[in-house]
C-alpha cells in the first residue's frame, strides 16, 4: 500500500487513540491527514495534519470533513459510565450515521469504526476467550455499550453496498494520555476509597493505546488490499490477559500508592450500583455515581477475546514492549499528579 497517494479522515483525531492513530499515519508519510475534533490540536498542526473542528452531531460538517478523502478512520465516541441517553445516542448512533453518510456522499468505500467489545456480553458473567461468531446480548445495563451497539450494527448494515467496513473492538484502552481508566483508578486509590469487587482472580484483556492504533492501520491496509466489498469485525487487545487487581496493584506501587485493602462481593457491588444510579438520575447534579451495576460487572469478572482472527487476517500483533509500556504509562501518570 501505497500511503503517499492517501488522504485519510480521522474523526477523533485528537483523543486518546486517535492521536496515536494520527501520528502513526504521519510515520508512515500518508499523504494527507484531516484530524476532525471539537477542540483544537496544535501539536498535531505541528506535524502538519489538518485540524478541521466542529461536531459529529452536525451532517454538514461531518460531509465537509471527509471530501476528498479515500478512506476515513472513526474512533469518534461518548465513553464513560454515565450520562444522558440524549447524549450518547447523538454522538455514537448519529455521529456514525453521518459518518456513513459522508462516506456514500463522497464516495469512499472503506472506513475503520472504532467499537468496544461491550457491545458484544453481557457484563454480568465470566465471558473467556470470546470470539466474533458470539452473537449481541439482549439488553444492555449502560448507555455506553447500548449506542455503540446500534452504531456498529449501522456499520456493519449500512445500505451503501460499495462500502468496505472493518469494525474493530479493542478491550480497555490503557497507557500516558488515558483521559479515562486509569486516572480515575489512581486518584481512588490515593484517596483509599478504591475498593476490590468480587474475588480478585479475574482476568482481563487490556489494548495499550500504541497497539490499539496499530491495528487501525492494519484494518485500513487490510481494507485497501481487498477486490470486493466487505464487512468485518474483529477483537484486539495485548493478547495477554491479566489479573485485574494484580495488575492493578502492581500499578499502584510503581506510583507509592499502597494497594488495594479493601473488597466487596460482586452482589453487594451490583446491588449499590442500582442504588446510585437510581439517586443519580433523580438527582442529576451530583454527577458521576461512585459505582454502576455496569462497573461493577466489568471489574468482578473475567473478560477476555480470541483475537486470532485479527491476527491471521489482518497481520494485526501487539507492537509495544509490556515493560515499556508500564514504564511510560507510570511516568506519565506521575508527570501529571
Amino acid at each position: 500500500m501505497n500511503w503517499s497517494e492517501e488522504t485519510v479522515t480521522v474523526f477523533g483525531g485528537s483523543g486518546f487513540l486517535g492521536n496515536r492513530i494520527v501520528r502513526q499515519l504521519v510515520k508512515l508519510n500518508c499523504g494527507r491527514i484531516k484530524c476532525f475534533n471539537r477542540s483544537a490540536a496544535p501539536e498535531l498542526e505541528k506535524l502538519g495534519v489538518e485540524i478541521i473542528r466542529g461536531d459529529i452531531r452536525e451532517p454538514g460538517a461531518v460531509n465537509d470533513a471527509c471530501k476528498g478523502s479515500s478512506a476515513v478512520i472513526h474512533t469518534s465516541a461518548k465513553a464513560g459510565i454515565w450520562g444522558s441517553w440524549k447524549e450518547y445516542y447523538g454522538i455514537n448512533v448519529e455521529g456514525t450515521m453521518n459518518v456513513l453518510a459522508a462516506c456514500n456522499y463522497n464516495k469512499i468505500r472503506h472506513l475503520v469504526y472504532t467499537s468496544s467489545p461491550s457491545v458484544a456480553y453481557p457484563p454480568t458473567r465470566d465471558i473467556e476467550n470470546l470470539d466474533e461468531n458470539a452473537p449481541y446480548p439482549d439488553s444492555y445495563i449502560a448507555h455506553y455499550p447500548a449506542t455503540k451497539a446500534i452504531a456498529e450494527k449501522n456499520v456493519l448494515g449500512s445500505p451503501y453496498k460499495e462500502l468496505s467496513a472493518v469494525v474493530l473492538r479493542p478491550h480497555l484502552l490503557w497507557g500516558p494520555g488515558d483521559p479515562h481508566l486509569l486516572p480515575r483508578i489512581v486518584r481512588k486509590a490515593a484517596a483509599g476509597k478504591l475498593v476490590r469487587i468480587g474475588d480478585g482472580h479475574n482476568l482481563v484483556d487490556l489494548t495499550y493505546v500504541e497497539n490499539a492504533a496499530f491495528a487501525h492501520i492494519k484494518a485500513l491496509e487490510y481494507l485497501k488490499n481487498c477486490v470486493q466489498p466487505r464487512r468485518k469485525v474483529f477483537f484486539i487487545s495485548d493478547n495477554s490477559p491479566v489479573r485485574i487487581w494484580n495488575w492493578l496493584d502492581e500499578l499502584l506501587a510503581r506510583l507509592s500508592i499502597p494497594p488495594v485493602a479493601k473488597s466487596i462481593s460482586y452482589d453487594k457491588a451490583y446491588l449499590a450500583g442500582i442504588i446510585f444510579e437510581t439517586i443519580y438520575r433523580v438527582i442529576p447534579f451530583l454527577g458521576e455515581p461512585p459505582i454502576t451495576r455496569f462497573v461493577a460487572g466489568q471489574l468482578a469478572f473475567s473478560h477476555y477475546f480470541n483475537i486470532s482472527a485479527a491476527v491471521n487476517e489482518l497481520g494485526y500483533r501487539p507492537v509495544a514492549i509490556p515493560a515499556v509500556a508500564m514504564a511510560d504509562t507510570v511516568e506519565w501518570l506521575k508527570q501529571n499528579g
